[in-house]
């Protein structure tokens, strides 16, 4: 039976407790135990993903996902990064559930097409089966949603209300929140990335719509966030000013060169990151981070140069 690795940030629905297939995946099982806890209360829990970069050293386990236990099923939000982890999670996947998968509707382009330098799900697939064997192999392959939505769709399930919320393209250009109902429990996504360096250098991010989904993400004011990476926490607004402090800090370093027509290199080295040089995925993310928005900003200067 083959094994399915979910598109990037989806919802997997099981209305009916899982059809489990009696076989274990073909993969090698992990050995990091997953870090799982309740959000305080609630019935709702969430994993903690190692805060580095995807790796032999982590099992690939770096980002955030959790569940949410309704008198009516489980939903899944996110599928965690090898189908190993998908496995310990929930085994919340469509070959070996019943559940419906639920994705924004742009996430179809990682898959089909091949103009979105980024959202290239063979070329993305081929490096983590290299980066990521035994957990991700030749077996693993990418499974299209069930169902898409445009801006936001809400799901009733049990005693419970689902929001998804279309937030990009920003991080990428399908990111997905979904809040929770009545706890006000707030699955971010990459959007929100708590004490740890996001990754930023892919043509898909705008660090603008980044910001205003940040804005949006403030007026939902969540009692609990968990963000696609880093720590979940009760201070909802500390964990999204972390990333939009970030973002306008780089922003700012970048703006400057930009206007005075200052080389990458030479604006880079000068600028002082010693803020940010001590955390996680810094020396993997920054400097990629530091050109993808310096060339995002001569971009729209040299539209308004021409306006």
């Amino acid at each position: 039976m083959k094994w399915a690795a979910a598109v990037p940030l989806c919802l997997a629905i099981c209305l009916t407790a899982p059809a489990l297939a009696d076989d274990m995946p073909p993969y090698a099982p992990i050995t990091i135990p997953l870090d799982l806890k309740q959000v305080p209360g609630k019935p709702i829990w969430y994993s903690t993903g190692n805060p580095g970069i995807p790796g032999k050293d982590n099992e690939g386990n770096t980002s955030n996902a959790g569940f949410v236990v309704t008198s009516g099923g489980v939903a899944v939000f996110d599928a965690l990064g090898t189908p190993s982890l998908g496995w310990a999670l929930l085994q919340a996947f469509k070959d070996h559930t019943d559940a419906l998968i639920v994705a924004q509707e742009r996430s179809g382009e990682y898959k089909d097409n091949d103009e979105i330098a980024d959202e290239k799900a063979g070329a993305r697939l081929e490096q983590r089966r290299g980066a990521l064997f035994p957990w991700v192999n030749d077996k693993t392959r990418v499974v299209p949603p069930d169902i898409t939505f445009r801006d936001r769709m809400t799901i009733v399930l049990g005693d419970r209300r689902l929001t998804l919320i279309y937030a990009g393209p920003a991080h990428s250009s399908s990111d997905m929140m979904m809040m929770v109902e009545p706890d006000k429990v707030l699955f971010a996504g990459d959007i929100v990335q708590n004490s740890r360096i996001p990754h930023m250098n892919s043509d898909d991010v705008s660090t603008v719509q980044w910001l205003n989904a940040l804005a949006e993400v403030e007026k939902l004011d969540p009692a609990f966030i968990i963000p696609g990476h880093g720590t979940s926490s009760t201070k909802a607004k500390q964990a999204i000013a972390f990333t939009r402090d970030y973002i306008h800090y780089v922003r700012d370093a970048m703006t400057k060169a930009v206007q005075d027509w200052v080389d990458f290199d030479v604006a880079y080295n000068r600028t002082d990151w010693s803020k940010y040089k001590d955390m996680p995925a810094f020396a993997a993310n920054n400097r990629g981070n530091a050109y993808r928005i310096f060339l995002e900003l001569e971009q729209s200067q040299f539209k308004a140069d021409k306006q």
